[in-house]
């Protein structure tokens, strides 16, 4: 059955303020990082190194997210051929997820948003305080089980005004995989940033109400 061709329609500016002039802002979001109960637990147990983890340090970190991203995800495809005259017909057969996603953080003078993820990384080799020198011929280490290091990690994504709805994105068995290299110079002063690299399995996407506190 044949579908009829929609007709433009007059619109007032009303509608405009509505969509095109009420945009959406990169700038008003909030992180949240759950570290698992046993990389919690080792570190706070010195056998980290630096800070241990307790409310107001995660707190400190995750306010100064200075940069993170929503993920992206495709659709996994094939070619379908010779069905119809000269069409090549592309039809999903699989939802893909990026691997990765990075987070930006400030550094304060405690170093936290360093040691925090540091730490993180080096539960998950299980990399002991009293087993760092390399120059011991015995030195070894072994990777802790994935179920004692993988966690999750929340974005919020809500408007200045606080109002309306807010989409939370939901990585899941996430973990860290790398940080950035954080260069230092005698130059012109510049406020130090750590980068975070996470792997995770998938995300999934949720929308909440604005928290009453806020209004």
């Amino acid at each position: 059955m044949a579908t009829s061709t929609p007709k433009p329609r007059a619109r007032n500016v009303a509608d405009l303020k509505a969509s095109i002039l009420n945009p959406s802002l990169t700038s008003t979001y909030e992180t949240s990082f759950v570290f698992p109960g046993a990389v919690a637990g080792w570190m706070n147990r010195q056998s980290g190194v630096g800070n241990g983890i307790d409310f107001d340090t995660l707190n400190r970190v995750q306010i100064a997210c200075r940069e993170a991203a929503l993920p992206d995800t495709n659709l996994a495809t094939h070619e379908q051929f010779n069905d119809f005259t000269g069409v090549t017909e592309r039809h999903a057969y699989r939802r893909q997820y990026s691997s990765t996603s990075s987070f930006a953080f400030y550094v304060d003078t405690n170093y936290d948003s360093i040691l925090l993820f540091e730490n993180w990384i080096r539960f998950i080799v299980n990399e002991d305080a009293s087993n760092r020198d390399l120059s011991n011929r015995n030195y070894t280490y072994r990777v802790n089980f994935p179920n004692e290091y993988k966690s999750e990690i929340f974005i919020r994504k809500f408007e200045k005004d606080y109002a309306g709805k807010d989409l939370e994105y939901k990585f899941l068995n996430a973990y860290p995989v790398s940080i950035n290299t954080m260069p230092l110079s005698y130059d012109a002063s510049q406020v130090l940033v750590c980068t975070v690299n996470f792997n995770f399995s998938r995300y999934t996407v949720n929308v909440k109400e604005t928290d009453k506190f806020r209004t």
